[in-house]
């Protein structure tokens, strides 16, 4: 074999500021087209990206030359810009510092993806995975879990 062959996926976890609802209807498509952008600038292969309004969740497939803390870095700032520089100067919006970051292995990408995909469902329903959320949002007690393929 001539060339490096990794098989690595990872998914992230962010919030927005103090948990508030600033990823609005109007400008999550322009925050999402960005993120998937600096992604493929990057090299990575965005697999899931979905939300609500005070989170994010992205799965990604990433080339080795990268870290999981310089691909967020980039994500992340890349989007915060476009939202304080264009689509909303002057007002409030900022990521919290910290993330989660989560290996995936080959065989749990369509579950995660799928769990990615239904974010609004999931915190509708009360249905999240605590381990992929508590960066975000600390369990509560009594919350309804299930699995990853749900």
């Amino acid at each position: 074999m001539r060339d490096n062959f990794t098989q690595l996926y990872v998914h992230y976890v962010w919030a927005t500021w103090d948990r508030l609802p600033l990823i609005t209807p109007d400008i999550q498509e322009a925050i999402y087209a960005t993120i998937i952008g600096k992604c493929n600038n990057l090299k990575c292969t965005v697999i899931a990206l979905g939300g609500i309004e005070d989170h994010l969740h992205l799965l990604i497939g990433f080339p080795s030359t990268l870290t999981v803390a310089e691909i967020i870095k980039e994500v992340k700032g890349s989007s915060s810009h476009l939202v304080t520089h264009q689509l909303k100067p002057g007002v409030f919006f900022k990521w919290q510092g910290s993330y989660g970051a989560f290996t995936v292995s080959r065989d749990a990408i369509d579950p995660v993806a799928k769990y990615i995909r239904n974010q609004a469902v999931h915190h509708r329903q009360k249905s999240i995975i605590p381990e992929w959320e508590y960066v975000c949002d600390p369990v509560k007690p009594g919350s309804k879990t299930q699995s990853p393929g749900g």
